[in-house]
């Protein structure tokens, strides 16, 4: 996707309704929507964590979307591919400055360079007792990453186009964090498996973009 037309059309990505919940558990590991109602009362006490999708155009100026593969360490997401984001410190003022916080921190990119275009719908994760704010934002610039290297093994840029492709998604089988594998619904993005909660996100930004 060129970002002229992307750009064209931000108004309706910001106006239409989320696809939310549904959206999401189509993308969901086994099992997690029966998780979903069964700890409704465990949300309301769960950490508070915020992640931001960044858009943003390649030198073709191509439409791209960032995410990070975690490092490995004894959390139930070592390894995994993710979008910039993390634990909100009880010195941010919201879950918008948390997000943009820690994508600065993650990967380099400062929030003077990005627009959010929206809050997308929150999930919330059993395993580790996160309840996820994810936020859109996009970058009109090419943009250059400094990876922080406690955190974050390697930063992963996807295009735009590979994404909305069906052939990105399909059933992998993954490690858990219980040290147990599993089929999950999941992309296949630059060789790399994107499942769980990412995934869930992803689902839900896929289906506001291919509505445009």
């Amino acid at each position: 996707m060129h970002f002229e037309f992307f750009k064209e059309n931000i108004t309706k990505i910001t106006n239409i309704p989320l696809p939310g919940l549904q959206e999401q558990l189509r993308m969901a590991p086994p099992g997690r929507s029966k998780m979903i109602l069964q700890y409704q009362q465990r949300m309301q006490s769960s950490k508070k964590a915020a992640v931001l999708a960044l858009l943003y155009p390649d030198r073709e100026q191509q439409m791209q979307l960032v995410f990070i593969l975690r490092q490995k360490y004894s959390g139930v997401h070592s390894q995994q591919v993710s979008f910039p984001g993390g634990k909100n410190d009880t010195t941010d003022p919201d879950l918008l400055y948390t997000a943009l916080r820690e994508t600065h921190e993650e990967i380099g990119v400062s929030s003077n360079t990005i627009d959010v275009l929206r809050p997308l719908s929150h999930l919330f994760i059993p395993p580790s007792n996160f309840y996820v704010h994810p936020f859109l934002g996009v970058s009109k610039q090419t943009l250059d990453f400094t990876k922080e290297e406690k955190e974050v093994s390697e930063i992963i840029e996807v295009p735009l186009k590979e994404i909305l492709s069906d052939d990105s998604e399909g059933v992998f089988e993954v490690n858990t964090s219980l040290d147990q594998t599993m089929e999950v619904p999941a992309f296949y993005l630059k060789k790399h498996i994107v499942w769980g909660a990412t995934a869930m996100i992803l689902a839900e930004i896929k289906a506001l973009i291919k509505t445009l």
